[in-house]
């Protein structure tokens, strides 16, 4: 049984380079009336544009207690870079509007796997997991439920002045207000 999941590892490793190398090349050539998101951590920003053109900028933004990350594991308060695609949004939320991302990536379990954080049997089931449903699994070592949300009733002081999330990106609740009238299912976001 582990050689079959190996081997069916193995066999799915060209469909995540694909996956890897379509959105990396999709951030280089935004089309021209595509709408996407920006979020640069250097800048503490997010930045709405319409192909090259930027339409809104919200800064300061409050990223993961434990920075940005390539390869970030559950409960590390870390925000994953990458390229992502909003994929679902509650208006009910806790921190008021909450914009989900398709976080992991296929790109983002393969290299997890390659770098033994995931086992070949994980990396197996996240990619079968994937396929059938068409999401990412939440429940994963790299973690989940990793989007775009406003304040709340959190304190404003501290958004502006520290990184206090467990790995999302916040904006305050207007700034997410208008965020959700612009976006929708599908909008690429750019973590850089």
């Amino acid at each position: 049984m582990p050689r079959l999941i190996f081997l069916l590892a193995l066999m799915l490793m060209p469909l995540s380079t694909a996956l890897g190398a379509a959105q990396s090349q999709v951030f280089i050539n935004p089309g021209p009336h595509e709408l996407w998101l920006l979020i640069d951590q250097s800048t503490s920003s997010l930045r709405i544009y319409r192909g090259e053109q930027m339409l809104e900028s919200f800064a300061p933004v409050s990223v993961g207690r434990g920075g940005v990350k390539r390869l970030r594991h559950q409960g590390d308060s870390s925000t994953p870079l990458g390229v992502f695609h909003i994929n679902r949004v509650k208006l009910d939320s806790d921190f008021h509007i909450f914009l989900g991302i398709d976080f992991p990536t296929a790109a983002h379990a393969r290299e997890a796997w390659e770098a033994g954080m995931m086992s070949a049997r994980e990396y197996g089931d996240f990619m079968s997991d994937l396929r059938r449903t068409g999401e990412p699994p939440q429940d994963t070592v790299l973690g989940g439920y990793i989007g775009i949300h406003g304040l709340g009733e959190a304190d404003p002081e501290i958004h502006r002045r520290f990184n206090w999330t467990q790995g999302c990106v916040a904006v305050t609740n207007a700034q997410i207000d208008q965020l959700a009238d612009m976006v929708t299912i599908g909008t690429r976001v750019v973590i850089r």
